[in-house]
């Protein structure tokens, strides 16, 4: 079966786990990767920014908790390599957005995906990735 690519941000994990606007959306992408019919990829640069957003909004053990869930998700953790590091930095040079954000968008761009996120900053990326946003902006 061909598995549609979808990249997480940080903003979607942390959007399920707090049950904020757009976690059902997150939620049924979660049962499509179960199910097979679609692919979660999410750099484990963002990875690192659900740990310490939530370690910084409810502490160490939540934290280590959500870590932990993120393990049991069907969510591939892609390590940044060379490439991806080069295409995240050219995108921070020329777009005001956050380093993480820019990790985000790069993998999507390598695998020729969409990137899942409600994070305002990506409306300055939408004419290098295609996004997917958790609510209307």
């Amino acid at each position: 079966m061909n598995s549609e690519k979808i990249v997480l941000d940080s903003y979607a994990v942390i959007a399920y786990f707090e049950n904020e606007v757009g976690a059902k959306k997150v939620e049924e992408l979660l049962w499509q990767a179960e199910s097979g019919k679609r692919l979660l990829l999410m750099s484990i640069i963002n990875w690192g920014e659900v740990y310490y957003t939530l370690h910084h909004s409810k502490g160490e053990s939540k934290a280590e908790e959500g870590i932990l869930t993120m393990d049991q998700l069907p969510i591939s953790l892609v390590n940044v390599d060379r490439s991806i590091t080069y295409q995240a930095a050219r995108l921070k040079v020329r777009y005001s957005v956050a380093l993480g954000d820019c990790f985000a968008a790069a993998l999507a761009i390598a695998n020729k995906s969409q990137v899942l996120t409600g994070d305002p900053e990506f409306k300055n990326l939408e004419g290098e990735v295609s996004i997917s946003w958790l609510k209307p902006l």
